[in-house]
């Protein structure tokens, strides 16, 4: 009797039952997904243990509330990367779309992330911990500008556009402090000549030494 390989050529190609399995962030990026998400803006993508997102387009913030109800932002995520709660020890975690998101949600037990998508996020979640740590309220906002800029800047006649449209109660939850002194110090930024306001978005000017700071 012939070998049935023999029989009928080549072995047949297996299709894995969990084709995301050891991709990189990259090769994910690019895989063809076909369940993509819309989430408004000031909504919220779903947040689960067992659960990724992988954003396709926009922008969310990830936070969580202390007791008291004060909102402290833990990230601020855009096209390409990777959310979720179980990224997090927070709790309530929560995703909150900042503009019209696209996302695709991806199980755990389909792909685990990489040791580069840990670190990436680790930095992330750093850097705003080290903007929060100054001790002077103008260090800790200009300091939230141009890490904003460096991540959403683009860069016009006038300096850097920081292409975002952000409140400054989100301001506030990200630099640790209140919304009324965000609004003072951004009033007072746009006496200096340090920032411009083109509707809701902000420009940082270029000339200023303020801008050397750097995370």
């Amino acid at each position: 009797m012939l070998n049935q390989l023999d029989h009928f050529g080549a072995a047949p190609h297996v299709v894995s039952a969990r084709p995301l399995q050891g991709l990189s962030l990259e090769q994910l990026q690019r895989w063809p997904m076909a369940d993509v998400s819309s989430c408004g803006r000031r909504s919220y993508l779903p947040a689960r243990r067992d659960r990724l997102w992988l954003l396709k387009s926009g922008v969310v913030r990830t936070i969580t509330y202390q007791e008291d109800g004060t909102a402290i932002a833990l990230g601020l995520w855009s096209t390409g990367d990777i959310v979720g709660q179980s990224l997090s020890d927070a709790d309530p975690y929560l995703i909150e779309a900042l503009t019209e998101v696209e996302a695709v949600s991806i199980a755990l037990s389909d792909w685990q992330p990489p040791v580069e998508v840990i670190t990436s996020y680790l930095k992330h979640t750093e850097a705003l911990m080290v903007v929060r740590t100054h001790r002077r309220a103008e260090a800790a906002l200009l300091g939230l500008l141009q890490w904003l800029a460096n991540r959403f800047g683009l860069q016009i006649d006038r300096g850097c556009l920081i292409d975002l449209k952000i409140t400054h109660q989100d301001l506030a939850d990200f630099s640790g402090l209140s919304r009324v002194t965000v609004t003072r110090l951004l009033r007072q930024f746009e006496e200096q000549g340090l920032i411009y306001r083109r509707s809701r978005q902000l420009i940082l000017a270029e000339t200023s030494d303020h801008w050397h700071y750097e995370i």
